[in-house]
């Protein structure tokens, strides 16, 4: 059974820094691409960040850039966010995914979910 598990979100002011970890089990991890999505409430689920299965290829949505980083650990089967610069529109529950055959930003290219950790960026 294949499980993600999600931790290290919580509360912060603006302008501060969260890390993000996924745990996965129950597959083969290096052979999946991870990605990090985000859902506000009343809002869509949206793309944040993904990772190819060695880590050498990452990709981020424009929102992301220059302020998230994602990395993995093949070694522990986990996945970062690190968060830094983070401000309020940031606030969202922040889900990790694995996709088995090279999914891009769209929710429903991606195989396996965890099951959300809140971030709240306090102003």
């Amino acid at each position: 059974q294949v499980q993600l598990v999600e931790s290290g979100g919580g509360l912060v002011q603006a302008g501060g820094s969260l890390r993000l970890s996924c745990a996965a089990s129950g597959l083969t991890f290096n052979y999946y691409r991870m990605g990090w999505f985000r859902q506000a409430p009343e809002k869509e689920r949206e793309f944040v960040a993904r990772i190819s299965p060695s880590g050498g290829g990452t990709y981020y949505a424009d929102s992301a850039k220059g302020r998230f980083t994602i990395s993995r650990d093949n070694a522990k089967n986990t996945v970062y966010l690190q968060m830094n610069s983070l401000k309020p529109e940031d606030t969202a529950v922040y889900y990790c995914a694995a996709s088995s055959y090279g999914g891009t930003y769209y929710p429903n290219e991606y195989n396996f979910w965890g099951q959300g950790t809140q971030v709240t960026v306090s102003s």
